[in-house]
């Protein structure tokens, strides 16, 4: 089968005069093809009624036109708008996505690397939220395969994430200047870091904040999972406590900034009159709650690990170490934010 298919490709290659590299090329769509040889190409296929396929392409190329994707979740919200922008970015360059969910089982991680990866199922390979080992790093560059890392600074590859540290730091900001000075950040649980200490670099950049206004010591953080329902629990044990409740919650993300509005609700508690909420990410449910955040955009971060990939793999860059891409972010400013009550 596989030599009919290079022997059909050869075929269209002689009638329209040209090599099979580039009959190839102009009927998978992929490399620099003149509009009038592809247009010569396309025609010879057509009155042939040989149609193109990736096994064809793949057979010439040695290319796969498939992209692996490792990821440690696939039931939250970032990791699935990440996705999200991946799929429909790979979909429009004419490219498959393969899936892997790593888990915590070291074994299992192996296996993913070692075995499944290094096989020509992929042409590049995409992690989001995983830090990769030098060793997993050298073993696909050795391959000729690109990486792109979407959550943090990797050394070696090329990466894109947004500064925690910075995101947390701008949303506190924006509470200290409407007037705030009792100031609260519901995080999550440190002995459940992920990759990237994104919760700790969270952490740290509230404080920063908070020492920086002159606001810092005293009792600042609570635990929380990273769910509508743990903002929701944190937040009835925070606000019951009338005598020591804070007038402003910078959130660690916007589920839990969401949980803890509904939890003020049921308390009587009115947003901002009583107590101001910001979160981070600008959630897809942000709007409908009327909540203030710092919007990043996981969708885009995905699109632009597609084109990082993609990119890489058409033009393979020096030995020189990649640059790692900050994304930027941006206050949204809604109804949950206003200057604490008097």
């Amino acid at each position: 089968m596989e030599g009919e298919v290079v022997s059909a490709i050869a075929d269209v290659a002689r009638v329209a005069g040209v090599s099979k590299a580039t009959a190839s090329r102009a009927l998978s769509g992929r490399g620099y093809v003149s509009a009038d040889t592809r247009e010569r190409v396309v025609r010879a296929a057509a009155d042939m009624g040989f149609v193109v396929s990736s096994n064809a392409a793949s057979l010439v190329t040695g290319q796969s036109r498939n992209v692996g994707v490792v990821v440690p979740h696939l039931d939250r919200w970032f990791f699935t708008q990440v996705l999200e922008g991946i799929e429909s970015a790979l979909i429009a360059a004419g490219y498959d996505l393969t899936l892997y969910r790593l888990s915590a089982d070291p074994d299992q991680r192996r296996r993913v690397f070692d075995y499944f990866l290094v096989r020509k199922r992929v042409d590049a390979v995409i992690a989001i939220g995983i830090a990769l080992t030098a060793d997993e790093v050298q073993m696909l560059v050795s391959l000729g395969k690109p990486i792109v890392g979407v959550g943090g600074e990797i050394s070696g590859i090329a990466t894109l994430s947004i500064d925690d540290v910075a995101a947390s730091r701008l949303a506190t900001d924006h509470l200290i200047a409407l007037g705030h000075r009792r100031i609260v950040h519901l995080g999550g649980e440190h002995d459940e870091q992920a990759d990237f200490r994104v919760l700790a670099n969270r952490l740290s950049g509230f404080r920063t904040a908070l020492a920086e206004g002159g606001l810092e010591g005293g009792d600042d953080f609570r635990t929380t999972v990273f769910s509508i329902p743990g903002g929701f629990e944190t937040g009835l044990a925070l606000l019951s406590d009338a005598a020591n409740r804070p007038t402003a919650i910078v959130a660690g993300c916007d589920e839990i900034a969401i949980g803890v509005i509904v939890a003020a609700r049921q308390l009587g508690i009115r947003v901002p009159e009583h107590i101001s909420v910001i979160g981070i990410d600008d959630h897809e449910l942000s709007g409908m709650f009327d909540l203030t955040t710092v919007r990043q955009e996981p969708a885009a971060q995905g699109a632009l690990a597609v084109t990082l990939a993609l990119d890489e793999l058409a033009e393979p860059s020096s030995t020189a170490a990649p640059t790692p891409v900050l994304v930027p972010v941006e206050l949204v400013e809604r109804g949950s934010t206003a200057p604490p009550p008097l």
